[in-house]
C-alpha cells in the first residue's frame, strides 16, 4: 500500500473513532437516563413501563458500539485472550442489566405490598444484585478498552480532541448520575479515580494519540468531581430518589 493512501486511510479511521466515542456517549446517556422518565404503561402491555420497553434496546444498541470501539483500527485486531475477556464482560454486562430489568419491572408492581417475601426478593435483584453485576461490567469494558487503546495508540496525534471532551462530558456526567442512584458508590468511586490515576500516569505523553483513552479520562475526571461535591455537600451519597429529586 501506498504511504498517501495509507495516510487516507489512517485519517479517515481517526475521524471515525472520533465521531464513533460521541455516539457512544450519547446513546449511552440516552439509554441510561430516558428510561426512568418514562412511567406511562406501556399501551401494548399495560402491566409494563414505556421505560421497560426501551430499556429492552439497551444491550442491543450499546454492546455492538463496544464492540466497535474494542476493535480500534484495522492495525490493532485483538487478539484471542483480549476477545474471550471481551466476551466474559459482554455477558457480565448483559445479565446485570437483564437482571434489573426484569426485577425492576416486576418491582413496581409490588409496591402495595412491601413487607411481602416477593417485594423483598425482587428488591433485593433489583437494587444491590443487579447494580452491582451490571456497574461491574461497565467497569471491566471500560478498562478493557482503555488497555487496548494504551497498548494500540494512533500512528499521528490528532490536532483536537473535541469530540472526545464532548462526550467524555456526557458520559462523565451520565456515569456519575447511574453511579449515586443505583448506590454502587463503592466500585463506580474507586474505578473511576482509578482510571484517572492511571490515565495521567500512563498515557499524558500520548494523549492525542488515544483519543479513546483521552474521552475517559474526561468522563472520569468529571464524575470524580461530581461524586466530591455530592459527598460534601450531603455527607455521604445518598440516592436521587432518597432526597426527592426524582421518584
Amino acid at each position: 500500500m501506498q504511504d498517501s493512501e495509507r495516510s487516507r486511510i489512517e485519517t479517515a479511521e481517526r475521524k471515525q473513532l472520533s465521531l464513533l466515542v460521541l455516539i457512544f456517549a450519547s446513546l449511552y446517556a440516552f439509554l441510561i437516563i430516558v428510561p426512568a422518565f418514562l412511567a406511562q404503561q406501556f399501551i401494548a402491555y399495560p402491566l409494563m413501563k414505556s421505560g421497560d420497553v426501551l430499556d429492552l434496546l439497551t444491550p442491543l444498541i450499546l454492546i455492538p458500539l463496544y464492540w466497535l470501539l474494542f476493535k480500534l483500527h484495522q492495525d490493532s485486531q485483538p487478539n484471542q485472550l483480549e476477545t474471550l475477556i471481551f466476551l466474559l464482560l459482554t455477558v457480565i454486562w448483559v445479565e446485570g442489566h437483564s437482571i434489573h430489568l426484569a426485577s425492576n419491572s416486576i418491582g413496581h408492581l409490588t409496591q402495595d405490598i412491601p413487607d411481602s417475601e416477593i417485594a423483598t426478593l425482587t428488591n433485593f435483584y433489583d437494587e444491590q444484585l443487579s447494580h452491582y453485576i451490571w456497574h461491574f461490567g461497565i467497569a471491566g469494558l471500560s478498562a478493557l478498552l482503555i488497555y487496548r487503546q494504551w497498548r494500540n495508540p494512533l500512528s499521528q496525534q490528532l490536532s483536537r480532541l473535541r469530540w472526545e471532551l464532548i462526550a467524555g462530558i456526557i458520559y462523565g456526567f451520565t456515569y456519575f448520575i447511574d453511579v449515586i442512584e443505583s448506590a454502587t458508590t463503592k466500585i463506580g468511586i474507586p474505578f473511576a479515580l482509578g482510571v484517572v490515576i492511571f490515565s495521567l500516569l500512563q498515557g499524558k505523553n500520548k494523549i492525542c494519540q488515544q483519543p479513546i483513552l483521552a474521552f475517559f479520562l474526561m468522563a472520569y475526571a468529571l464524575a470524580s468531581l461530581l461524586f466530591l461535591g455530592w459527598g460534601l455537600y450531603w455527607g455521604g451519597f445518598p440516592e436521587f430518589s432518597e432526597i426527592g429529586i426524582i421518584d
